[in-house]
């Protein structure tokens, strides 16, 4: 392998990875979000919700599982410290925070791929 093609194969093994994880990230929010709202009518309306409610939960903890793995291997990629690992992985349990993470992060690792 060449000089040459090093940057090029970097580029496209960390774009993939940042595609990974942006599918993740808009996946495990919007998951998150509906369990939300399960939660919220389940209260106004008690028994209603009740199987859609368990469903989405364990979904959601399984899709932030995946949602952890697409963090860590972005992370690795673009070789992050822990310390910046650790917000972004959070944001997959707080409701629109994965939303607000997946831009920055994809601001902050185009603007890396650029230079």
């Amino acid at each position: 392998m060449t000089a040459t093609q090093t940057p090029a194969r970097k580029t496209q093994k960390v774009g993939g990875a940042l595609t990974r994880y942006r599918i993740m990230a808009f996946t495990t929010g919007v998951v998150l979000i509906a369990g939300c709202i399960a939660l919220i009518v389940k209260a106004i309306h008690p028994g209603g919700m009740e199987p859609l409610t368990g469903i989405l939960w364990v979904l959601h903890g399984y899709l932030y599982l995946v949602y952890v793995i697409s963090v860590a291997d972005l992370a690795l990629r673009v070789r992050w410290p822990l310390v910046r690992i650790i917000p972004i992985a959070l944001a997959g349990t707080i409701p629109t925070m994965s939303f607000v993470a997946e831009h920055y992060v994809t601001k902050k690792v185009r603007a890396e791929l650029a230079q």
